[in-house]
């Protein structure tokens, strides 16, 4: 079974940069997309940006120009630098992954999330 081991959380101050990183790890034979949610107190998980197998990526509004992600296929790893950070972007951070495997075909994996606090 993969797994999505993410990395990079930590407490920032308001105007600073966080670098994200998530890693696949386990018996891996094919990824489609990948992407970082998050999710505040109270809050729904959102979409902050996802990118193709081909590289193409998206950004979701709330962080579009703040952020870049950039993805390894041969390493299996998605990174997210975010930038100019804010109080709102307080939030638990989430890797998405979407895995084949033989038997099962493709499904979604979610890593265990990384907390993102931003302070005044």
């Amino acid at each position: 079974q993969v797994q999505l081991v993410e990395s990079g959380g930590g407490l920032v101050q308001a105007g600073g940069s966080l670098r994200l990183s998530c890693a696949a790890d386990g018996r891996i034979f094919n990824i489609d997309s990948m992407g970082w949610y998050r999710q505040a107190p109270g809050k729904q998980r959102e979409l902050i940006a996802d990118i193709s197998s081909g590289g193409v990526a998206k950004y979701a509004d709330s962080m579009k120009g703040r952020c870049t992600l950039s993805r390894d296929n041969a390493k299996n790893t998605l990174s997210l630098q975010m930038n100019s950070l804010q109080l709102e972007d307080t939030a638990v951070y989430y890797c998405k992954a979407k895995i084949f495997a033989p038997g099962r075909g493709w499904y979604d994996t979610w890593g265990q999330g990384t907390q993102v606090t931003v302070s005044s």
